[in-house]
């Protein structure tokens, strides 16, 4: 259950600075142009490996004696996205443009930094017998999230206004603020390989394993707490390290690419707020939980790779049905039904699946850390393209927009097939 108020935690931000904003502001009338380049907001996700070591490794002075070291940063994230929250309910998106992307950008960096900790936090917390039941629990209460963010949002802003909308979303971290004060802090375990791969590494780099740390903390803490985990991961992978960081990084490209332009299209086609709130996001909400159950299913029974190669196809195929309904033209709602329950049923399947795959490559040593540098690769490249996708639109269409983001899925299913090649391989050994 704490899981998924933490899921919530993480997923309640996300879209009131991507989707649930790009609506906001196409309603306010700035240019779609204008609109693509906030999808840059969420470049902050993407770099969070940055600060992800000093999140593993850095006790807060106050936080960390009274809640530990996960909690305390879960806490300070939390309270930074209320914060940015309510600074973005009191500005005008026509007359203080300026000031709604930079708090926006101070809401993605809480919420990302939120994330490091609770990723750590959820990875050990749990044997991995229950890692399984521990990702389920926080998908669950991410998916809550978003349906909250995109279709709650919505309803308050129809019924109200965006600024009401924005100060209700802020009063939402609340239950997961409280359930992280009750919460008991997971011990930190270091297996013997890691201790073996710091002391290594410190005398490698510096001679001297023994007086380091007296002399020159900050040089050994870099060494421990920034070079380690890449080298552990590297060691343990071979030569397949960066293939592996490779599809990371292209299998959320089609998804991320045609995110950031949904809401403006349905309002484009001529969709009201109240038909994407019903429609996009509380009956997508359904459709992305039987996916997700279902894969929860597949996994069992297929394994991870097919399981990633279902998801990665159906993610591609369901932006052709974006082009599909954007060359019909009209704002019909059973066209919008049919797309939408195909979008979010493939979501929940590749999500659900991707989770799992990440959460296996990750060593117990350096949870945030690894998982930050997972989940960055994830997103950073979608990003950064998304940014693009308002002068894409403005230039050629919805319908040639969705095509684009369609052949952005080639990569991810070429890349699983050969990550599935190389599992069959090394079970054969």
């Amino acid at each position: 259950m704490a899981m998924v108020f933490l899921g919530f935690s993480a997923g309640l931000p996300f879209l009131l600075v991507f989707s649930t904003l790009t609506a906001w502001l196409a309603e306010a009338g700035v240019a779609r142009t204008t609109i693509g380049f906030f999808a840059w907001i969420g470049i902050t996700y993407s770099i969070k490996v940055i600060w992800a070591p000093v999140i593993d490794r850095l006790r807060i002075p106050l936080l960390q004696p009274v809640l530990g070291q996960r909690r305390s940063w879960i806490i300070l994230g939390q309270l930074g996205i209320v914060a940015g929250l309510l600074a973005m309910a009191l500005l005008d998106p026509v007359q203080q443009l300026y000031w709604v992307a930079v708090f926006a950008v101070v809401v993605a960096f809480c919420s990302a930094t939120q994330d490091v900790a609770i990723d750590a936090y959820r990875i050990e917390a749990a044997i991995d017998e229950h890692q399984g039941a521990m990702s389920a629990a926080y998908i669950f209460g991410y998916r809550i999230a978003l349906l909250v963010a995109g279709a709650g949002a919505l309803y308050v802003a129809e019924g109200f206004n965006w600024s009401v909308s924005y100060m209700v979303m802020a009063a939402c971290m609340a239950p997961s603020i409280l359930v992280v004060l009750l919460l008991s802090e997971p011990k930190h375990q270091q297996d013997r390989f890691s201790k073996q791969l710091e002391a290594d590494a410190v005398r490698q780099i510096s001679g001297d394993a023994v007086n380091l740390e007296a002399k020159h903390p900050i040089k050994q803490w870099l060494i421990v707490a920034v070079l380690c985990p890449f080298v552990e991961f590297f060691q343990r992978n071979g030569r397949f390290a960066l293939l592996i960081l490779v599809f990371i990084s292209v299998f959320r490209l089609s998804d991320i690419t045609m995110g950031i332009m949904a809401n403006p299209f349905y309002l484009d086609l001529g969709y009201s707020k109240l038909d994407i709130a019903n429609i996009a996001k509380l009956f997508g909400f359904f459709m992305t939980i039987v996916g997700s159950a279902l894969c929860g299913l597949l996994v069992v029974k297929w394994g991870i790779y097919r399981s990633l190669l279902l998801g990665a196809i159906l993610v591609a195929a369901t932006n052709l049905l974006f082009a599909l309904l954007a060359w019909y033209g009209q704002p019909d709602i059973v066209w919008l039904a049919c797309v939408i329950s195909a979008d979010n049923f493939s979501g929940g399947i590749s999500a659900t699946a991707f989770v799992a795959y990440l959460s296996s490559l990750t060593n117990r040593s350096y949870t945030a850390t690894q998982y930050a540098l997972f989940s960055s690769l994830m997103t950073l490249p979608g990003k950064f393209i998304s940014g693009f996708s308002g002068m894409v639109v403005d230039s050629f269409g919805y319908v040639e927009f969705f095509f684009v983001a369609a052949c952005l899925g080639i990569p991810a299913v070429a890349l699983v097939m050969v990550l599935m090649r190389r599992s069959v391989n090394e079970h054969a050994d």
